[in-house]
């Protein structure tokens, strides 16, 4: 058996809490009329269901429906309830924002420490390295490197950071994981942290904001990189056989995750799925080359497609791409319908659910996709082995 490095063992942690959409949508609706409400000091009582009617349309007309997103996990209980004054983050009786962009950060940092704490509460093997994902949150130290630190594994375990690459995330982080898992002994971790539900403004009425606060969720999810020699320990995985990144040219303002005042802002234009698609088949051909692959119409009708969620809309454009059987982009869009867009944690949720399904056969070639910030396209062709 080859020693190249391969994909496995993925670990999931379910958020605190699970939510249907209906119940979001609503608390949506209502936070954006409290934020209002605090921005205009007194309005009548027929102007504030003006204004409430207004929202509420615009958010079942351009949101993420029931349909697609059945409902999305959260690590704050403020979704749960309409009590301002109660809220953990969006204390909309003091500001018409919520708590601000350093006390979200601290509440993130609590959260992810205990993650992560929690995580490796029982290993006893420590990683070589350790490599932590999120676009939703920072800390120095971070949670990976207290954890090190407790567990005593400072002089046999390295952290790297890849933080604030959006979406695709998971992407860059396995290549460098691939890379640094470089023995029959290496074990290199990745671990995703996204808490996207602390990033939300509810004074923010733009239709780009609204379909974001419909469409992201939380979630955590570890998984490691072997060496394929030491596969019999952990059972199925992920061979890489190649990878390749590139930004769209001309993009760049099309989608954007910068900081502000009330957390992240995300800019989300209506363009990205028709840029995308676009660009969808070059993308391939070069994926393709790079991977050693020549026929890549023969390739894309056995493969099975894990392609991150960014929207119902870009699985329909990769779908209709591609003339992709519904099967093919199965995982992509139950993953999308169970927990919503998950940031750089959704790619590793899908690829953990084709592992599992029982099937997706022994050598099937799986071609991932993700898109972010630049408008950058990732992916890359695995294989399912063990």
């Amino acid at each position: 058996m080859l020693d190249s490095p391969v994909i496995t063992n993925f670990v999931t942690a379910p958020t605190k809490f699970i939510s249907p959409q209906t119940l979001f949508m609503d608390w949506i609706v209502a936070a954006h009329v409290q934020a209002e409400s605090i921005q205009r000091g007194k309005w009548s009582v027929d102007e504030q269901e003006a204004f409430k009617a207004e929202i509420h349309q615009r958010l079942w007309h351009v949101g993420c429906k029931p349909d697609t997103i059945a409902e999305r996990g959260h690590t704050i209980s403020d979704f749960l309830h309409c009590n301002w004054g109660d809220m953990e983050v969006y204390r909309l009786c003091d500001s018409s924002q919520g708590i601000a962009m350093q006390s979200r950060q601290s509440v993130h940092q609590e959260i992810v420490d205990a993650f992560i704490e929690s995580l490796y509460r029982d290993e006893t093997n420590s990683p070589k390295d350790m490599i932590h994902v999120s676009c939703t949150g920072y800390a120095s130290p971070s949670g990976a490197q207290k954890m090190i630190s407790q567990k005593g594994w400072e002089g046999e375990s390295t952290v790297t950071h890849v933080y604030h690459m959006g979406c695709y995330g998971a992407l860059p982080a396995i290549r460098i994981g691939n890379a640094f898992t470089n023995g029959p002994l290496s074990r290199t971790d990745i671990v995703h942290t996204e808490l996207c539900s602390l990033h939300m403004n509810p004074l923010n009425h733009m239709a780009s904001q609204l379909v974001s606060q419909s469409l992201f969720a939380d979630g955590c999810i570890k998984y490691s990189i072997v060496a394929e020699s030491q596969l019999g320990s952990y059972g199925s995985a992920f061979k890489i056989i190649g990878q390749h990144e590139h930004i769209i040219p001309e993009s760049s303002k099309y989608m954007q995750w910068v900081m502000g005042d009330a957390g992240f802002h995300f800019v989300l234009a209506k363009e990205i799925p028709v840029l995308i698609s676009r660009f969808l088949n070059e993308y391939l051909s070069i994926l393709c080359r790079k991977s050693g692959i020549n026929n890549v119409d023969e390739l894309i009708k056995h493969a099975i497609f894990a392609v991150h969620p960014g929207g119902p809309k870009i699985l329909d454009y990769v779908q209709k791409a591609f003339a992709l059987e519904n099967h093919q982009l199965k995982a992509s869009r139950q993953v999308l319908k169970q927990h919503g867009n998950m940031s750089s944690a959704t790619l590793p949720h899908i690829w953990q659910m084709i592992l599992n399904d029982k099937h997706i056969e022994n050598g099937t070639k799986i071609l991932s996709m993700a898109f972010g910030p630049g408008l950058t396209i990732a992916g890359a062709l695995l294989e399912k082995i063990g």
